[in-house]
């Protein structure tokens, strides 16, 4: 039986973090299933969710507390679950466009919220656009609708909430 624990570390930015970090998880016995990596400043931030049985996932909480101290790391760890998969929810991707202002997030989740729209995933990145050099900001989703919810009358909410906030956004379907 699969057991699993998320894992999130947080470190100074070098080559052979990601080295360290999936070898410790290889010698324990298990194994990375999701993951999300990104470097934000001089920091690295890894997400993982890893499984094995018990005690594999035992004897790596152990490590993970050892090289948390060796390097110079900040970890976390929970155990978990499988993710439970909506059989009603319809996959959809959203990305926004816009000017950097404070806010755009909060308004984006508030819309959602508002109908019971899960956020599964969220990305941003701040940007210069080109030749004016604007600061721009950029948000990028994936949320689960639910199949009772009328889906074009939903995206015609959402852009018309988008251009009343000054927002170039699209919401489309999950491909494939």
């Amino acid at each position: 039986m699969k057991n699993y624990l998320v894992i999130n570390v947080l470190g100074e930015d070098r080559p052979g973090l990601l080295l360290d970090l999936s070898r410790i998880i290889l010698d324990c016995g298990c194994s990375i299933q999701d993951s999300y990596i990104t470097v934000f400043g001089l920091e690295c931030v890894a997400m993982l969710l890893v499984h094995g049985n018990w005690n594999t996932l035992a004897k790596l909480e152990t490590q993970l507390k050892r090289a948390e101290e060796e390097h110079g790391l900040t970890i976390t760890i929970k155990r978990t679950g499988p993710r439970k998969i909506s059989q009603d929810a319809l996959p959809y991707s959203v990305e926004v466009i816009a000017l950097e202002a404070p806010g755009i997030v909060n308004h984006l989740a508030a819309f959602f919220a508002s109908r019971s729209i899960n956020i599964e995933e969220l990305s941003t990145r701040s940007y210069s656009a080109p030749h004016t050099g604007s600061p721009m900001y950029s948000v990028n989703m994936a949320i689960g609708i639910p199949a009772s919810l009328h889906v074009a009358l939903l995206r015609e909410e959402f852009l018309d909430y988008c251009d009343e906030l000054n927002l170039d956004a699209v919401m489309e379907p999950v491909k494939g």
